[in-house]
C-alpha cells in the first residue's frame, strides 16, 4: 500500500501577487496537483512565477465528487496544494470539508499561511481589535439579512463580513435600519493600486457608496454594541422619552433622541410609546 500524500492549504496574494510567500511558491512548485476555484484564475498566478504544475478545479458546486477524488489521490501517495482564488483556503469556502475528509481519513495536512482580507481590513478598520467576530458573507436573501443583523445587534465585538458589490446598498440600508448609527468601515481592492478604506457611520457610508458608486469584493468591518445597552435598554429609553415630551420635545423627535442614547433601535421604542 503506497504511503498516503500530504494536502498543503495555500494563502494566496487578495491582490498584490508581491504577498505571495517563498514557502508558498515552493510548495506550488513540488505538489503533484493544485486544487483550485477557478483554474483561469490561478493559471494567471502561476504564468506570473512560471509555475507548471497541473491544476484541477474544486469549488462549492463540485466538492463532494471532486473532494472524493482528491481524497482518493491523497490515499494514492500524491502532494496536493489547495488554494482558493485569493486569501486562504478554508476560509467561506469549502476548503473546510476537505480538511474534515483529511482528519476522518488519516490523511496529513498542514497551512501555509499568507493574506486574509478580514484580518487586513480589521487592522486598516481603526476599530477594536482585541476582540472580533467573523460572520463569513452577509445572507443574500433580504429577510435572511435581516434575522443575522438582529441577531448580531448586541454583540459587543467588532463584527466582520464579507459582502458583494452589487448588494452592498442594500445591505447598508438594513444594517442602519438594525444597528443605527453604529460606526463601520468599508475596505475595497485590499492590497490593489486602488485600495480604498471608508470610515464613519452606516448613514455616511449608504450615502458616499449612493453617490460613488459601487465596485470591487467589500470587506465590512462594524463597530461592536457599547456595553452600556445592559444598563439603559427599552426601560430606560422609555422614561427618557417621556421626559423629552414634557420638556416639549415632539414625540417623534423624542424617539430618536432617547432610543440613540439608550443605544436600542427606534423602532422597539416607537412601538411602546406610540401605541399607548
Amino acid at each position: 500500500m503506497p504511503e498516503k500524500g500530504r494536502l498543503f492549504l495555500c494563502g494566496t496574494p487578495i491582490g498584490n501577487l508581491e504577498d505571495i510567500s517563498l514557502r508558498t511558491l515552493e510548495t506550488l512548485k513540488k505538489v503533484d496537483l493544485i486544487a483550485c476555484e477557478d483554474t483561469r484564475q490561478t493559471r494567471k498566478l502561476l504564468n506570473h512565477f512560471e509555475i507548471n504544475t497541473p491544476l484541477t478545479s474544486y469549488y462549492e458546486h463540485n466538492k463532494v465528487l471532486k473532494g472524493e477524488k482528491l481524497i482518493q489521490q491523497l490515499l494514492e501517495g500524491k502532494d496536493i496544494a489547495l488554494v482558493s482564488d485569493a486569501g486562504m483556503p478554508g476560509i467561506s469556502d469549502p476548503g473546510q470539508d476537505l480538511v474534515q475528509s483529511c482528519i476522518k481519513e488519516n490523511i496529513e495536512f498542514t497551512v501555509i499561511p499568507g493574506p486574509v482580507a478580514l484580518i487586513t481590513g480589521l487592522v486598516l478598520s481603526g476599530l477594536d481589535t482585541n476582540r472580533f467576530c467573523f460572520e463569513g458573507f452577509v445572507p443574500r436573501n433580504k429577510r435572511d439579512k435581516k434575522r443575522c443583523f438582529a441577531e448580531l445587534e448586541k454583540e459587543e465585538r467588532t463584527i466582520i463580513f464579507y459582502e458583494a458589490p452589487h448588494r452592498l446598498l442594500e445591505t447598508l440600508t438594513i444594517l442602519e435600519e438594525i444597528l443605527g448609527t453604529r460606526q463601520i468601515a468599508i475596505c475595497r481592492e485590499l492590497t490593489k493600486k486602488y485600495e480604498e478604506v471608508f470610515r464613519g457611520s452606516i448613514g455616511e457610508a449608504l450615502d458616499y457608496f449612493s453617490t460613488k458608486g459601487v465596485k470591487g469584493e467589500f470587506t465590512l468591518i462594524i463597530e461592536g454594541a457599547k456595553p452600556e445597552n445592559k444598563v439603559k435598554g427599552l426601560e430606560w429609553a422609555i422614561a427618557r422619552f417621556n421626559q423629552l415630551v414634557e420638556e416639549g420635545q415632539p414625540s417623534k423627535e423624542a424617539v430618536k433622541v432617547a432610543a440613540k442614547e439608550a443605544q436600542i433601535n427606534k423602532r422597539d421604542l416607537y412601538e411602546v410609546v406610540m401605541k399607548k
